[in-house]
């Protein structure tokens, strides 16, 4: 499948509402250590918002920009703690490039993921090492740019996840230079930031999607 088309995104959401259910308690865990206590709770309450947002979506007419402005908007208007503005600025900017279209394929989807990440650096402020989600976002989206000519596209997404996996891993011996983690200083360390631990398994139900 070259084209990345509205029936394909929709499902890629419905599974990431489904992941985030799964795994609410473990996302919540991790953040306990860390964190507020609420990550998985936080990311439950906005995509249970997605899920019910889409009852009144019209798929058959509407655009890749409007659906993701409207994901955006209801993990905005939901999500509390710093997982709402920065998930929700993902989405919101996620659909830009798409231009209106209802289909794209693998290179402005490239595009898409990108956008949505420099979305997340400007709204957090942070960089690679500070044991954030940028931890798994960037790599991500540095190998993308130089695969998105790619014809093997599942490969492609398959070699992405496990980029930022291992990016998500390296945040346990990490001091937190952003969030709540930051106060902790060294008691932060050999603890696994949870946002890139979410932003992995979100980014994987786009590779589920496309099988």
């Amino acid at each position: 499948m070259n084209q990345f088309d509205m029936e394909y995104f929709k499902l890629s959401i419905i599974k990431m509402a489904s992941m985030v259910e799964a795994e609410r308690d473990y996302l919540t865990s991790l953040d306990s250590d860390i964190g507020d206590g609420d990550h998985g709770i936080n990311l439950s309450i906005g995509f249970r918002e997605v899920t019910k947002q889409f009852e009144t979506f019209d798929f058959e007419n509407e655009n890749l920009t409007t659906l993701f402005k409207k994901v955006g908007m209801a993990l905005l208007g939901k999500v509390g703690g710093a997982s709402g503005p920065l998930y929700g600025s993902f989405f919101m900017k996620f659909g830009v490039p798409a231009n209106s279209a209802r289909d794209v394929d693998f290179c402005t989807f490239v595009e898409m993921f990108s956008t949505g990440v420099e979305a997340i650096q400007m709204r957090g402020k942070a960089e690679l090492g500070d044991k954030t989600m940028l931890d798994a976002l960037l790599p991500a989206k540095d190998y993308l740019n130089q695969q998105k000519t790619s014809k093997d596209i599942k490969k492609t997404l398959e070699e992405t996840i496990a980029i930022m996996k291992k990016g998500a891993e390296s945040t346990e011996p990490l001091i937190a230079k952003k969030g709540r983690a930051m106060r902790l200083g060294e008691r932060a360390i050999g603890h696994r930031d949870p946002g890139s631990e979410s932003s992995w398994k979100l980014f994987e139900c786009f590779l589920k999607a496309l099988k």
